[in-house]
């Protein structure tokens, strides 16, 4: 796996059940999802267990409604001793459109675990030294 590269891990559909009170779909689902997708990720990355350590920023750009094809892509940006940076990219596809629209955007990091759940270091070997891309200590 390129670790470089915008990787889709999660896609699913807006449903009713997904809205807050005023209808619109909340916030906060649309934030979980995110963090089910790095938690994915960072686990596979790391091979082993990972927790969230922060959530840096997330932006909504664009309203996601009811019957939207929702999208997550993750990217890993860093590597530390112990961390991860990834960027989260959401995207909705409209009922009847074939575009992708960008909507939330986010950084998290996490952090890799032992099996006591203390921090350890990360072993990035997979990581493409070749391209250069990601940053930190891989």
């Amino acid at each position: 796996m390129d670790w470089t590269q915008r990787i889709l891990v999660t896609r699913t559909l807006a449903m009713p059940a997904d809205t807050n009170p005023r209808g619109d779909i909340f916030g906060g689902w649309i934030v979980s999802l995110m963090d089910i997708s790095v938690a994915a990720m960072s686990s596979r990355f790391a091979r082993g267990l990972t927790a969230t350590r922060a959530i840096r920023q997330v932006l909504f750009d664009r309203p996601i409604f009811v019957g939207d094809e929702i999208s997550v892509y993750v990217k890993l940006e860093n590597v530390g001793h112990t961390s991860m940076t990834f960027e989260v990219d959401v995207t909705v596809q409209r009922s009847g459109l074939e575009e992708e629209l960008p909507a939330v955007r986010g950084t998290f990091i996490m952090v890799a675990l032992d099996k006591n759940r203390r921090p350890r270091r990360v072993n990035c070997c997979e990581l493409p030294h070749h391209q250069g891309e990601t940053k930190g200590r891989c």
